[in-house]
Order: structure tokens, then sequence, then C-alpha cells
């Protein structure tokens, strides 16, 4: 298989995975441990750089809304400031535990048994709150208390094991606190921007010197992928969550996660 194709296909799964609460790493790491794709020092850089294509389509997507939050920052607005204070404070807990354990999780967590299993209880975890009769009282990602965009910021570190989800993390986390559904998801969207481009940054400087001419355009090509698979993905998501919630991606996830038990027990 070509780099280019194996870009394109990479390119597709974070996409369409990166904002669904199914784990766009576990589905990645999967399709590297079952066929072969993205296997190798490079590739794993890449499947982390080609997340800022499916940021850049939340900044396009979403590009009003935050335009208004940047300009009532800097116009004295007091919720526009708490918003900016709050996506802070929720990216704040994640940047502590990947600094103290990420080198831990990393070493001991990434292996496809734990992402079979982590999709099978996130999946068992999304049917059950998707059943739960959870009052909602927040309805704007933009307006939620400080100390809720800390709760959501501090479940979200659970999601450093692969599989279970960052999205999904975040997303039921919020739900509890009472955001309805909608907005649990937006603010899930708004709090990957720096969580994501954290991640980005970090794994550019570690891998520059490694990075050819060659590379930058693979990675280029699982960019731009990514980015017009993660447009399509977030405008039909929040309608689809909205009416009928949660329970496709739970049951895939439990479906993806048993199948990859089997393979695994049966030993490929």
């Amino acid at each position: 298989m070509s780099d280019t194709i194996r870009a394109v296909i990479l390119g597709i799964i974070e996409g369409v995975t990166e904002f669904l609460p199914v784990s766009s790493t576990g589905h990645l790491l999967l399709a590297e441990r079952f066929f072969g794709l993205g296997e190798g020092a490079f590739w794993d850089s890449f499947t982390v750089l080609i997340q800022l294509g499916a940021i850049l389509a939340i900044v396009v997507l979403y590009f009003r809304k935050l335009w208004d939050v940047a300009i009532g920052m800097f116009a004295g607005d007091a919720y526009a400031r708490r918003f900016v204070i709050g996506v802070l404070v929720a990216f704040l807990p994640a940047v502590i535990v990947g600094l103290v354990a990420g080198k831990y999780i990393k070493s001991m967590l990434f292996n496809p048994w734990v992402v079979c299993f982590s999709l099978i209880v996130g999946g068992a975890i999304l049917l059950w709150v998707d059943r739960l009769d959870l009052k909602a009282r927040e309805h704007d990602a933009t307006r939620f208390p400080l100390l809720m965009y800390l709760y959501i910021g501090i479940a979200q570190c659970i999601a450093m094991i692969p599989g279970v989800s960052r999205s999904g993390a975040s997303i039921v986390a919020a739900m509890f606190l009472g955001a309805d559904k909608r907005a649990a998801a937006e603010f899930s969207f708004f709090l990957a921007i720096p969580t994501m481009i954290g991640a980005f940054a970090y794994d550019f400087y570690k891998s520059r010197s490694e990075m050819t001419m060659d590379h930058m355009g693979i990675v280029a090509i699982g960019f731009v992928v990514s980015f017009i698979t993660a447009i399509i993905v977030v405008k039909a998501f929040l309608g689809y969550v909205t009416r009928h919630g949660f329970v496709l991606f739970a049951w895939w996830r439990v479906i993806v996660g048993t199948l990859g038990l089997i393979a695994l027990a049966l030993g490929h």
C-alpha cells in the first residue's frame, strides 16, 4: 500500500472519529494493528499531526461564535472572558497529567487489548447515560459555570487511556453536570482546540528533525482529508445526537471492541 493511500485512509479515520464519542486514538491504533496502517515512528507522529486538520474544521464551522467571543473578551464582555478562562481551566488538568504521566501511559496502556476493553466499557457507559433522565440546566456551551468547566477538564483526563474517547468523556461529564446533549457536544469541540493544538505543537517539536519534504507532503494529505471529513461529520453529528442520542455510537464501540478482542484471542 502506498503512503498516499495510507495517509488518505488514516485521515478519514481521524476526521470521522475525532469528534464522535468512539475514540480516534483507539481506532487509529486498531487500524495499525489489524490492517498494517501507520506502523513506525513517522506514522505515530502523523496520527497526531493530522489532528490539526480536524481542529481547523471546528474553527471554520464555529468561526462566527469564536470571533464573537474574541471580540467580546477584549470589549469587556464578562461571559466571553469567563468562557475563555473556562476553556483554559478545562485544558489545564490534561496538561498536568500529560506532563506527569504521559510517558507511562503511552508505554503501558497504548496496546490493542486496552483499546478493545475501553471501547466496550465506554459503550456500556454511553448506553447507560443515554437512558438516564438527566435534567438539562445549561443550554449554551459558552456560558457554563467555571467549576463546571474544571470538572469537565478533569473528566477529559480519563481519555488519555486509549479507547476511552476524549469527546466521549467530556460529553458525558458535561451532561452529568447539567448540560443538554448539544451544548455538551459543542463544548467538547471547543475544548479540543487547545488540547489538540498542544499535542500537535509538542509532537511536531519532537519530530521536527526527522521530517523530510516527502513526510510533510504525506502529512499535508492526511491534514486535508481529516479537515474535510471532520466538517461533514460534525455537522451531521450535532443534529443526529440532538434527535437520537448516543445509542448508535455506543453499539459501534461495543461491536468494534468485541471484534477486536476476538481477533486478538485468535492471534491476529
